[in-house]
């Protein structure tokens, strides 16, 4: 560099910074393409289904069950090369909108519906037998989703009954549920929960939330002792009788994301997406969102989220603030086990891997 700064006044210094000026080109580019990092896709699995998979639950790279319509659940060992059909006899009148496994054994599945048509059934036999767990006898209620903290402890809610959201508990892995006398706020007018891709509750340690919408506002209700007491918080996602908040994803108890907009206007649905860094208490809208209808959500690591819905998939490499383009292909949920393991599913049985493009 001194030689350069002196006049270039001999043909070594020149060669001497024609190399220092190519060393700091090549780290240049070498940096932004460290910076950008690796691109995705999905790559679609053949399911043999026509069912519409709104349940989803990533267990491994090699391991995911999915759940929907006409009583489906699909479950794959090989990365979905071969799916294997494993859903309750008899069931095919009822929707499993959620799905949550531990492994390739267990897992537990929720149809929604009114009254008789919302249960839970359990299996540890790998889908061989199904357990009836729990069936709603209420006509007022409707479960819409489920979430465990472990394998043991785990919470589904219903919509407002007499005015309240309802939670149900297990500390049994699914096997029995009772409703929680819990501490909850009134719901609004209107106001109630989306069964669209079983992630309208999440949890993350001993945190739990659920979102809402179809009243005045959207808004997010925390629980920071397992579902026995909740405060509720306001969003400014769009909310009206079709819109609202349809997926939550944290990355830790403090930086979430909460997506949704309007179900019957996909690609016209602005202020669809939002963040919190305070653990659901306060949400600022994106500015670089997609205006469109998204019904899924989750963390691939803590930097890249993915969010899916019937009009295409966007990608998020700086925790949110900016999205792009993923994919056009129509997906109802998305989840990760961890960063090497994200699957989606939604219409006429699509399953879908997130794979690596270097």
């Amino acid at each position: 560099m001194a030689a350069w700064v002196a006049g270039d006044r001999s043909t070594v210094a020149r060669g001497a910074w024609r190399s220092a000026a190519a060393l700091v080109l090549a780290a240049t580019l070498l940096g932004s393409a460290s910076a950008a990092g690796p691109s995705y896709a999905w790559q679609l699995t053949p399911t043999g289904s026509a069912a519409r998979l709104r349940g989803l639950s990533a267990v491994s790279a090699d391991m995911a069950w999915a759940s929907g319509s006409l009583g489906t659940v699909l479950r794959t060992v090989d990365a979905g090369a071969t799916w294997a059909f494993v859903g309750p006899p008899g069931t095919t009148a009822l929707q499993f909108r959620d799905i949550e496994a531990f492994d390739a054994d267990h897992a537990v599945i929720l149809s929604i519906g009114v009254g008789t048509d919302s249960r839970i059934y359990v299996t540890d036999d790998a889908g061989q037998h199904w357990t009836l767990a729990f069936q709603n006898t209420d006509p007022n209620a409707f479960y819409d989703c489920m979430t465990f903290f472990d394998k043991k402890r785990g919470l589904a809610l219903s919509d407002p009954v007499n005015g309240y959201f309802r939670i149900l508990a297990t500390d049994d892995g699914g096997q029995t549920w009772d409703v929680v006398d819990a501490d909850m706020p009134a719901a609004l007018p209107g106001e109630f929960a989306f069964a669209a891709s079983g992630q309208c509750i999440v949890s993350k340690g001993h945190t739990a939330w659920f979102a809402t919408g179809g009243g005045a506002e959207a808004r997010v209700f925390r629980s920071d002792d397992r579902g026995q007491t909740w405060e509720v918080f306001t969003t400014p996602i769009l909310s009206g009788p079709s819109a609202g908040i349809f997926a939550l994803a944290f990355r830790d108890q403090k930086h979430g994301i909460a997506a949704g907009g309007d179900f019957t206007l996909p690609t016209a649905s602005p202020d669809a997406l939002a963040l919190t860094s305070d653990g659901g208490e306060t949400w600022q809208l994106v500015s670089d969102a997609p205006n469109e209808y998204r019904s899924g959500a989750t963390w691939v690591n803590g930097r890249i989220a993915i969010i899916v819905g019937p009009s295409g998939s966007n990608i998020t490499f700086d925790q949110g603030q900016t999205w792009e383009p993923l994919d056009s292909g129509s997906f109802d949920t998305v989840d990760c086990a961890h960063p090497n393991a994200c699957w989606a599913s939604g219409e006429q049985g699509r399953v879908a891997r997130l794979v690596k493009q270097h």
